[in-house]
């Protein structure tokens, strides 16, 4: 959803232009908030329908509009994390983030994902790998957000305070618990142009369902998890260890035989894998490398999480 400026809203709004501003830093509390893409970008439009449901008076009366957004926000989102863990006891299968789709392939440059509005993109650094996602979302929704307004949009803990409810030293204690879970979880990742030998090796392997080269390309206890969501076929428990998951993939490969393809994609600022079935897509791939071998796979098969990307 991008915001539509008309010739002259300026002039009726005078903040229109540093409120529009802020929409990218809302769409990236968002997303590393729920992990869902859709969900921020609903998050951002109910922001801005209640500031523009406020008067005029009451809208001059905010001292800084982008930090009242922020808050807003925040508390929206802690809501929606709230509510979610219900959800997800209806969940069909292991629940995954949204992967983020990217405009290029890692490998040749061209593009991979749809045109998107620059003001729309996410920004990409650690906090939005999926490694870091998952661990997020193993949190309590407080922490979460404690965490991630702190550690990564380096809010002060009084204004966390004012967003999760609590005092600001019981947001320095979520965040506290937050970055040690954030540490035990972390691994020795290899950096991007690494793993991306390491994806491409794996990529090879796979195809040519060669099951010792898929084994010596994953870590001993490697884990593999899809998300289906109940909508797409996936194996229904997350697969531990190199040669469960090598067995499992070269089967995979040999029922798809010559109707899957794959494309080097980046997934949430890192290399992954595209599968296309029949030309249509069907699943994105990401991984955590660590040394030269692969600590995590996770296949996002989920239809409606794959509904951004858009594969030329």
């Amino acid at each position: 959803m991008t915001t539509r400026v008309e010739p002259g809203d300026e002039q009726r709004d005078p903040n229109l232009g540093a409120l529009l501003s802020e929409r990218r830093r809302l769409l990236n509390l968002g997303y590393r908030l729920l992990g869902s893409l859709a969900d921020a970008e609903d998050v951002v439009q109910e922001t801005y329908a209640r500031w523009y449901a406020m008067s005029a008076r009451e809208q001059e009366a905010i001292e800084s509009p982008g930090a009242w957004l922020m808050t807003v926000a925040g508390r929206i989102c802690l809501n929606l994390l709230n509510s979610a863990r219900a959800r997800r006891e209806t969940y069909v299968g292991d629940w995954l983030p949204e992967p983020l789709p990217e405009p290029t392939e890692w490998s040749t440059g061209h593009a991979g994902a749809g045109g998107t509005d620059p003001a729309d993109r996410v920004t990409l650094d650690e906090s939005v790998t999926m490694a870091f996602l998952v661990v997020l979302d193993a949190m309590t929704p407080a922490e979460r957000v404690a965490f991630v307004l702190h550690d990564v949009f380096r809010y002060p803990f009084g204004e966390v305070a004012e967003i999760v409810g609590r005092t600001p030293a019981a947001c320095r204690q979520l965040a506290s618990s937050a970055r040690r879970r954030v540490r035990t979880a972390r691994s020795p990742a290899g950096r991007s142009a690494g793993q991306a030998g390491i994806v491409r090796r794996f990529r090879t392997a796979w195809e040519a369902k060669d099951i010792d080269a898929l084994i010596s390309l994953l870590d001993p206890d490697a884990v593999a998890t899809a998300d289906g969501g109940g909508l797409a076929v996936t194996h229904p428990h997350p697969i531990v260890g190199s040669e469960r998951i090598a067995r499992a993939y070269a089967e995979i490969a040999r029922v798809s035989g010559d109707r899957t393809t794959f494309l080097e994609c980046a997934v949430n600022g890192l290399p992954g894998l595209v599968a296309r079935q029949d030309g249509n897509l069907s699943t994105v791939f990401a991984f955590e490398t660590a040394g030269d071998r692969i600590r995590r796979i996770w296949a996002v098969r989920n239809p409606e999480k794959l509904r951004p990307w858009r594969i030329g």
